[in-house]
């Protein structure tokens, strides 16, 4: 199935075929033409820029420091994926962060990579995609969200993105359907509060109110997948989740003002992770809470707040 992964890739670029590694001067170098395949370089890389289109978002800080660990015993399984940029005379990623970073955290000075010269901004996009996925790299949301990209920016339709992503329509339209949760939820999925079935689970429900509900017994009670599918159906069917707050004898919140939640929004995409607002009654006064979910978020929002 894996082979089957990006199969529309040949439209936009010449075919590989199977690399072989080379040492790189000091300095970067221009890569050969690719007409004739692919060319894997030794690199240096303090030359390598970040990616522009990088569909992944999240680092495990934990899980980085394990494949540092196993670069540093048994070196790289797979080279990177790069491009040469000859106005800086540098290489631009396209796949392969989480690989790069391990291996700066193993105190490499240099890095395997394959050299392509991808010719637009979609082909890189789709490199990236199809790198991403094919290692099982990115979330749920991050694959959705690169579609999303794919087909806003390059007028690409469904029929046109299952053919380059190399996965059925069906695949593909439940993947993008995904967006279609509250951002609270796409968030929980993205820090693996909850998985990808969790959010197939949720999307069966098309209340809002019952969806949040089924969302916070999922948190909350840490259900299965299975149990999640049950809840839906229960739902779908008719039946009504216990208010949380009723339950408790707790009168049931009121709705944040329309200015705060634009607030919390402008602050959660500066910050880049989930923040809240919470006011008191006579609203003079509150807290500003500022989630994170790994030790690099935390860094990040330091930085933010240092700046």
């Amino acid at each position: 199935m894996r082979k089957a992964l990006g199969r529309g890739i040949e439209a936009l670029l010449p075919a590989a075929k199977k690399a072989a590694v080379v040492e790189a001067p000091a300095q970067p170098a221009p890569p050969p033409s690719l007409d004739g395949g692919r060319e894997v370089r030794r690199i240096p890389i303090a030359a390598i820029k970040a990616n522009r289109v990088q569909p992944r978002k999240n680092f495990d800080p934990e899980r980085l420091s394990e494949l540092s660990q196993t670069i540093k015993e048994h070196g790289l399984a797979q080279p990177i994926v790069v491009s040469y940029d000859a106005i800086s005379d540098s290489y631009e990623l396209i796949a392969g962060e989480r690989r790069l970073r391990a291996s700066q955290l193993a105190g490499l000075k240099t890095i395997e990579a394959v050299v392509r010269t991808p010719q637009t901004e979609k082909e890189r996009l789709v490199l990236a995609l199809i790198e991403n996925i094919q290692r099982d790299d990115l979330n749920a949301i991050e694959t959705a969200m690169a579609y999303r990209k794919l087909m806003d920016e390059h007028q690409l339709n469904q029929t046109q993105l299952v053919h380059i992503v190399g996965k059925s329509k069906a695949a593909v339209s439940n993947m993008l359907r995904l967006l279609d949760l509250p951002d609270e939820i796409q968030k929980a999925v993205q820090f693996e509060r909850i998985s990808e079935g969790h959010a197939r689970a949720l999307l069966m429900v098309d209340d809002p109110l019952e969806r949040d509900k089924l969302y916070k017994l999922i948190v909350e009670n840490h259900l299965s997948v299975r149990d999640a599918e049950r809840q839906a159906q229960r739902i779908v069917g008719g039946e009504k989740l216990p208010d949380p707050a009723a339950k408790k004898g707790a009168a049931p919140k009121p709705p944040k003002p329309a200015d705060i939640k634009a607030l919390e929004g402008q602050l959660e995409k500066g910050f880049g992770t989930r923040v809240e607002i919470r006011a008191r009654k006579d609203m003079k006064s509150g807290r500003i809470v500022i989630h994170f979910y790994s030790l690099d978020d935390f860094d990040n929002i330091l930085k933010i707040i240092k700046k």
